[in-house]
C-alpha cells in the first residue's frame, strides 16, 4: 500500500450517495449493524444496545483536479462545520423527520437535506488530504 500523503485541490463534480450518516463503533470506526434493537460491529466484535449506537459522516464524492478525476470518501467530525450539527445529531433529526413524514425507512435522508448538500458542494472547490 502506498503511504505516500499530500494535498489535492480539487472541485467537486458529485455526491455520489444519498446517505451521509452511519452508525459507527466507537472502537474501530467500522459500521455496525443494527438489529432487534441491537448492535454488532463484525470488525472488532464491539456489542450493544441500538439505541446508544453513535453516528460519524460519510460521504462519498467525485472529485477532479486540472488533470483527473478521483472517487474520494470524507469521514468524521472534519464534517460538522458543513452540516453545522454532529452527525449525532443530524441523525436524530433526520429520524424526527422522518417519523413526523410517515417514512417507513427511518435513516432514509429527506430529499431537501441531498439537496443541500449537493448545493453545498457541487462546484464548489476544496482542499483534500489525500
Amino acid at each position: 500500500m502506498n503511504s505516500v500523503r499530500g494535498l489535492l485541490a480539487a472541485s467537486v463534480i458529485s455526491v455520489q450517495n444519498s446517505c451521509f450518516i452511519y452508525p459507527a463503533c466507537q472502537k474501530c470506526f467500522s459500521r455496525l449493524i443494527l438489529d432487534s434493537g441491537r448492535f454488532n460491529c463484525l470488525k472488532c466484535g464491539c456489542t450493544g444496545e441500538a439505541k446508544d449506537a453513535s453516528y460519524r459522516y460519510r460521504l462519498s464524492l467525485k472529485i477532479a483536479d486540472t488533470n483527473d478525476l478521483f472517487d474520494i470518501t470524507v469521514f468524521g467530525s472534519c464534517l460538522d462545520p458543513f452540516f453545522g450539527v454532529t452527525a449525532e445529531n443530524l441523525q436524530r433529526c433526520i429520524q424526527d423527520f422522518n417519523q413526523l413524514a410517515g417514512e417507513t425507512n427511518i435513516d432514509a435522508s429527506p430529499g431537501a437535506l441531498v439537496q443541500a448538500v449537493e448545493t453545498c458542494f457541487i462546484g464548489k472547490r476544496f482542499i483534500f488530504g489525500v
